[in-house]
């Protein structure tokens, strides 16, 4: 099944729900990045809620999820567009932990205590910034918190990332269901059963369910009108003229302290691990044009 996301309004417009399969760009992001395990779970699930979080987003808008925990993985940063691109690394790829629970990977202690940030820039002046501790370092449950505290909006909110014995992603996807001021009691209660109910979304992605199936488990066959269903997908925006347009930034000092002490530049994207390598007649022509 390809990578895909759904927005929809529930119960005649008393809840709104967002839905996606990601395990092909969090597979992506994997390969690109040799994340082990803990690292390719953390990593998949925030690539994951940057693009819940971004469903609304509009046009050129741009969300940037970054966590800052003390755990041994560091941090980890995702940006996602409102064309459902998203890309994202996290600072210690190659971390190993003994899980607590058997068969879940100890993504919590990994990440550990610290803040969640999410960036919204929609074009204004300031870009908006909202904030909050981390709840438990299982990135659903802080960024439920963050959606509560800084937006004000009560919200569920499931990401899954289910990595096989050889390492690679098999399933990963994630949820958010948002309840609206005026929701009615009834529907609160069948939402409340219904979301406690539900096995881990790695698990449902993993069975072949599709986003709307995974939907209509959460939330316990009330009905739901869908708004939108757009492919999501890891796509970063480098390339070697934005590559460029960085080493003339440094100024003609360091450009010629490169040249003296390496002969070339070799320049890696923090947030798709492409290389880029500019010899020294290329260095020569971007020193030639400042």
């Amino acid at each position: 099944m390809s990578d895909y996301l759904v927005r929809g309004v529930g119960a005649g417009g008393q809840f709104r729900v967002f839905a996606a399969i990601t395990t092909d760009l969090a597979e992506e992001a994997r390969r690109r990045h040799d994340t082990w395990p803990v690292a390719s779970a953390a990593l998949g699930r925030s690539l994951t809620a940057g693009l819940l979080l971004g469903a609304n987003l509009k046009g050129d808008d741009l969300l940037t999820l970054r966590v800052f925990g003390d755990g041994p993985l560091g941090a980890i940063v995702v940006t996602a567009t409102a064309k459902g691109e998203v890309k994202g690394y996290v600072q210690e790829p190659h971390v190993d932990l003994e899980p607590e629970v058997k068969g879940k990977l100890p993504v919590g202690k990994a990440v550990g205590k610290g803040i969640l940030y999410v960036t919204k820039d929609m074009g204004l002046k300031e870009p908006f910034t909202g904030s909050v501790e981390l709840v438990s370092g299982e990135i659903g449950e802080d960024v439920a918190q963050y959606l509560l505290t800084s937006e004000q909006t009560p919200s569920a909110v499931a990401l899954g990332v289910l990595v096989s014995p050889e390492g690679s992603v098999a399933a990963s996807g994630g949820l958010i269901v948002q309840l609206f001021p005026d929701a009615g009691e009834d529907v609160l209660t069948c939402l409340e059963q219904s979301l406690s109910q539900l096995p881990p979304v790695s698990t449902l992605v993993n069975q072949g369910l599709t986003p709307e199936e995974i939907v209509n488990k959460a939330v316990g066959g009330l009905e739901v009108q869908y708004l939108e269903k757009n492919p999501v997908y890891f796509k970063c925006t480098c390339s070697r003229d934005r590559i460029k347009d960085i080493l003339a930034a440094m100024g003609e000092a360091e450009i010629k302290n490169i040249l003296e002490e390496r002969g070339e530049a070799e320049v890696r994207c923090h947030f798709c691990g492409d290389s880029y390598t500019f010899n020294a007649s290329e260095l020569e022509a971007i020193l030639s044009g400042l």
